[in-house]
């Protein structure tokens, strides 16, 4: 031990994931947990084997993926684009401000009656709720980040002839807050994950709507697969967006 961490940190991290899952298939093997409401882990490999086989598994990640990436673009770069616009314009920021405090409390869910209404059970509806999501999510960090950026930097670029602004976007602001605007991107990628399954509630193919169909069933060892999938789906996106970030960011210290 050095510091308050374990010398191996992974092998901790495998033992525990092993404890609990040791733990639950004993709790439901013994009768502790009802076995037609929780699924021991033992059952989920074939359940999973059983969807992959009849399609439904790689369909429903199909689908899903469709309408996520569609709705983390728009969400992402409307996001960055008016969070950045908001922080470098004092009269925008207060003509919003009213209008930002009004919408940003509301969750995506509550929208889900208005994306029925105007887009209908449709892919583009689920693209919409999950859009709402990561909107806010990098609105603000887009506007902390740019608003972190030194002054003195811009008094500069004033000095030198770099005051129009595309030259200060270019040279100053995009790169002064490209760790922060990266940041906001990162917690969008869980926020819209998040926000997958229940904008595919509402009848939209996905994941969603085979985890709904699947409690219809008390198919509970099928959830469990469906949410082991969207905790592998972000990972895997997590960590390539991470690795994309790293290299974006090489120049900085």
């Amino acid at each position: 031990m050095k510091g308050g961490t374990p010398a191996r940190p992974a092998l901790w991290t495998l033992a525990g994931l092993i404890v609990f899952l040791g733990a639950w298939e004993g709790a439901v093997q013994a009768g502790l947990l009802p076995r037609n409401l929780v699924p021991p882990p033992s059952a989920v490999p074939h359940a999973f084997i059983s969807e992959l086989r009849n399609g439904f598994w790689l369909a429903s990640v199909k689908a899903s993926l469709g309408h996520y990436l569609l709705g983390l673009l728009l969400g992402s770069a409307l996001g960055v684009a008016f969070g950045m616009a908001t922080a470098l314009s004092a009269h925008l920021e207060a003509a919003t401000s009213g209008i930002m405090r009004l919408l940003r409390p509301i969750p995506p869910l509550a929208w889900i009656p208005f994306a029925l209404i105007w887009f209908g059970a449709s892919e583009g509806a689920a693209a919409f709720i999950i859009a709402i999501g990561v909107f806010w999510v990098n609105v603000f960090a887009a506007m902390a980040a740019v608003r972190a950026i030194d002054p003195g930097l811009l008094e500069v670029a004033d000095a030198f002839g770099q005051g129009g602004l595309i030259p200060r976007l270019t040279k100053i602001v995009l790169p002064g807050a490209a760790p922060g605007i990266l940041a906001g991107l990162r917690s969008g990628l869980g926020q819209g994950w998040m926000a997958v399954v229940a904008a595919e509630l509402f009848g939209v193919a996905g994941v969603g709507q085979r985890m709904s169909d699947a409690a219809g069933l008390l198919a509970t060892d099928v959830l469990v697969v469906y949410m082991l999938t969207i905790a592998l789906l972000y990972a895997l996106s997590d960590a390539g967006f991470s690795w994309i970030s790293r290299r974006l960011l090489a120049w900085t210290p």
